[in-house]
């Protein structure tokens, strides 16, 4: 690596807001031509990163980029890929909750750098009063309370005057004797009949863990796991995880979970994608029928969209990679080449009907004429994405699964296109479309003597 820096806490700005003890620290790398091993993966990197932050304990690392953190930050304001919200009243059954959640995440696979927020380690100095014994000595709480908050808050007691200025004189105990526990137990509380008495004998006195941050979402205190996901897809992450916590993680009364991060983004992406993929296809179905003419052309046309879709979903499949929205997209510019190369192919075979030549003849010589078109039409597309297939840099995580869907889809579509679809054509296209009358035509000339005869099959 070059170099590595770190910021903790709030910057002067306070356009990131983050408590004391949270700290960024960017991992600046050197070019890869310089590393020791240029062919070392990404996987692997992250992997050693993780074995030697593991040796510092009492520490929670989460690996990610600025980019990416900021956009799930914007998202559902947790940094994680996956975030587990758990709402409730009770913080001691929130954490608990919290806890056993963090435990189901670290042993799904796919999840990586689970941790639970921070609520509690604030070491806090905790006086509760005994009230059997302020009772058996004369002594009130407002005493106790008295004397406790001159000692440890401090108690003005007079004015200084220095001109037209003025301050207060408080008098309490020095820093150094408010750390100490001893000398607090021997603070004298006075009684009501005279005399005094240690704070221990009325008090009890100890340090304990008080809560670090109280978080809340629309009212409600929130505890939030979060975890990245490595090696897999976020929606086969979340769906076993959730599987895992309904039948092991027993909710108290009063709490209850909300997932959010990238997968809230997921979501609602799907969500969109569910509106936006079924308009496509059916006005790509208009389309068709708009040119052609005829509802079974079009349909015999859009045949190329499923085979298109297998072979895309085939190579994505022997790369090893998982469905996601860039992919989703891929499918949807895939299926408008699909069918551009099938509507050429019907429109030539069309126009060889309307010379003369029968369904099945049309159909053999159209392919044939349309064979360099279709190929070289699929290689132009296919061939400006190799690019982005091959990319290893940065978004090459959007844009490889998108590439891989539109090459792995062109193959198969192209095969679909010379062979298949003219044999489609021949069996079951049009009976009869727009036959010229070849007698008008000597009569009359060519501008004027064509007749047609729409007889659609």
């Amino acid at each position: 690596m070059a170099f590595v820096y770190s910021k903790t806490g709030t910057a002067e700005l306070a356009a990131d807001p983050m408590p004391p003890n949270a700290t960024d620290m960017f991992v600046i790398l050197k070019p890869r031509k310089d590393w020791p091993n240029p062919d070392l993966p990404k996987e692997e990197l992250v992997s050693r990163i993780e074995g030697n932050l593991a040796k510092f304990p009492g520490n929670a690392y989460e690996i990610t980029q600025p980019i990416q953190m900021r956009f799930n930050e914007l998202i559902a304001g947790v940094r994680g890929d996956i975030a587990v919200k758990v709402f409730g009243d009770d913080f001691t059954q929130m954490n608990r909750t919290a806890e056993q959640v963090a435990a189901v995440l670290r042993k799904t696979q796919g999840a990586a750098d689970v941790k639970v927020e921070q609520t509690t380690g604030l070491p806090m100095l905790d006086i509760r009063v005994n009230r059997d014994a302020m009772a058996r000595l004369g002594v009130t709480a407002q005493d106790v309370q008295d004397i406790v908050t001159a000692t440890i808050g401090g108690r003005t007691s007079g004015q200084i005057f220095e001109g037209d200025r003025r301050f207060p004189v408080v008098i309490r105990l020095s820093e150094a004797q408010r750390a100490d526990i001893g000398l607090l137990e021997q603070v004298q509380v006075p009684l009501a009949g005279g005399g005094y008495v240690p704070l221990s004998s009325v008090a009890d006195i100890k340090v304990i863990d008080g809560p670090n941050q109280i978080s809340r979402e629309n009212g409600k205190r929130r505890v939030v796991v979060q975890a990245n996901v490595r090696g897999r897809d976020v929606g086969s992450v979340v769906a076993d995880a959730q599987a895992t916590i309904a039948s092991q993680v027993r909710l108290p009364a009063g709490t209850y979970l909300e997932w959010g991060g990238q997968f809230e983004n997921l979501q609602s992406a799907s969500e969109r994608l569910k509106l936006v993929i079924p308009a496509c296809f059916i006005l790509i179905l208009f389309l068709l029928y708009g040119a052609l003419e005829s509802v079974r052309d079009a349909a015999i046309v859009f045949t190329g969209v499923p085979f298109a879709l297998v072979g895309g979903v085939l190579l994505l499949f022997l790369r090893g990679m998982d469905f996601s929205i860039s992919a989703a997209v891929g499918f949807i510019a895939l299926s408008g080449i699909a069918v551009l190369n099938g509507l050429v192919m019907v429109s030539s075979i069309q126009d060889l009907i309307r010379s003369g030549l029968s369904r099945e003849e049309a159909a053999h010589v159209g392919a044939m004429q349309r064979l360099r078109p279709v190929v070289m039409t699929a290689l132009v597309a296919s061939l400006g994405f190799v690019p982005m297939a091959l990319g290893e840099g940065a978004g090459a995580e959007v844009q490889k699964p998108l590439a891989t869907v539109v090459i792995g889809g062109l193959v198969s579509a192209t095969l679909l296109t010379l062979f298949v679809l003219p044999t489609l054509y021949a069996r079951f296209g049009q009976k009869m479309i727009k036959k010229l009358d070849h007698d008008n035509e000597k009569h009359e000339g060519d501008d004027h003597g064509q007749t047609f005869v729409s007889n659609l099959a």
